[in-house]
């Protein structure tokens, strides 16, 4: 049985440097100055451990878009984000709406072994939003998928959303929704105000999103099904979730938001770069602040990458033809040190709660999310909170290089991953 000792860390941020000695799998030995015999040893010089992030909105584009990502050089920039576990949303191609894509992903993500992959279901045939796709099936696959979503799309039809609510409860499911009602967004390309209109780009108004979160939750509610809003990124829609979670009826209601949504705004509309092309779109000031405090106070539960490589191709063009999405794994703890951390919102144990304990479980994840104590898997980040890095999207694992953050100056930095007791990244390289 391999033995790892990590030397001089502190688990959540909190009291004196204390070693801890990983034996096979699980967390063996806590102490001061421990005197064992080990494989291994990663002098931490106090950085903070927490457990491991899990990320439940991942895109790796694999199969059929292996030109912008693969699961493994997706699993490489999850590991080198401190990720331990991410959640491979279904707009492949083909969809992964069927039992054998959802096993061809979760197969590739465990020979890749960096970091456990999880496939999610489509909700409807081909992302179409007509048909209720082979939801049991794929729950029952060796995948054992959990999560379905339509993400790209939203489940606009109410009748549809109902079903897909009460048939995955019958297993324990969830319902990722991407809220955006399809008719009041049609030719968008930026938030729906000031800035889009001076530079004459069509606008997706805050209430596309914040009418469905609305209308979900009653759905939810009447039916006892689990619901989770994607990439909120409104204020609205934070007054809506803040306002249901106070109900405490019927039905499970979460949130997540993006790295993205808790720093950028349509300020950065000014260029036209596409690079800050995203869905939904960058919002106002406004909706910054009141994602950050809805966060800090749980009415978002967790942070979400909406991790979204592009090929050069679909990036490097005009705003207009350009495809939504950013680079998100590797710099999301950057921008939630930043925003969240830096001024008081989070401390360290905060941070475990939003980028590891809460979704995992929401996903229902009994190994990842645990405590850092004797006895728990040892699903582990390192991080240094005083370290300075400058993000190079070309410099990044994943394959496309389009990261709104390039060039920008982030704190905090993974030293170490460990996906149950090894290494599967130290000191910014993958370990294989």
């Amino acid at each position: 049985m391999s033995r790892l000792l990590l030397k001089d860390v502190r688990p959540y941020g909190e009291g004196d440097p204390v070693d801890v000695l990983v034996e096979g799998e699980v967390i063996a030995e806590i102490g001061a100055n421990l005197q064992v015999d080990a494989d291994e040893i990663v002098h931490a010089g106090g950085s903070v451990l927490l457990p491991g992030f899990v990320d439940l909105h991942t895109h790796l584009r694999e199969p059929g878009r292996e030109d912008a990502e693969t699961v493994e050089t997706g699993s490489a920039a999850a590991a080198l984000g401190g990720y331990t576990a991410v959640f491979a949303m279904a707009n492949t191609d083909p969809v992964a709406d069927n039992a054998v894509i959802v096993e061809h992903v979760w197969r590739r993500g465990r020979e890749v072994g960096l970091v456990d992959v999880h496939p999610v279901g489509a909700v409807t045939v081909g992302l179409k939003g007509e048909k209720l796709a082979e939801l049991g099936t794929m729950r029952r696959s060796a995948a054992e998928v959990r999560i379905f979503s339509d993400d790209g799309h939203c489940v606009h039809d109410p009748l549809i959303m109902r079903r897909a609510l009460e048939y995955t409860k019958s297993f324990g499911g969830v319902v990722a929704q991407h809220a955006e009602e399809p008719r009041l967004t049609v030719g968008a390309q930026a938030h729906e105000g000031a800035n889009a209109a001076r530079l004459g780009l069509a606008g997706w108004p805050a209430p596309a999103e914040e009418a469905i979160v609305a209308r979900d939750c009653l759905l939810a509610g009447h039916t006892g099904g689990t619901l989770h809003i994607c990439h909120v990124s409104t204020s609205g829609t934070a007054d809506i979730l803040r306002w249901w979670k106070s109900r405490k009826t019927a039905g499970a209601v979460s949130a997540e938001v993006t790295p993205h949504h808790l720093l950028l705004t349509d300020d950065r509309l000014e260029t036209y770069d596409p690079v800050n092309k995203v869905n939904p779109p960058l919002r106002t000031d406004a909706d910054v602040m009141a994602l950050r405090e809805a966060l800090a106070d749980g009415t978002v539960d967790c942070v979400a990458t909406d991790h979204a490589p592009h090929a050069a191709q679909d990036k490097d063009c005009e705003w207009a033809a350009a495809k939504p999405g950013m680079l998100g794994l590797q710099t999301a703890l950057g921008i939630v040190v930043r925003t969240m951390v830096r001024p008081g919102l989070l401390d360290w144990r905060g941070v475990a709660r939003v980028m590891s304990e809460r979704p995992a479980e929401i996903a229902g994840l009994a190994d990842q999310g645990r405590p850092v104590e004797v006895g728990e898997p040892a699903n582990l980040v390192l991080v240094d909170p005083d370290a300075e890095w400058t993000v190079r999207g070309a410099e990044l694992a994943s394959l496309g290089e389009n990261s709104p953050f390039d060039g920008m100056q982030l704190p905090g930095r993974v030293v170490a991953t460990l996906l149950r007791g090894r290494l599967t990244a130290h000191e910014g390289k993958v370990r294989r």
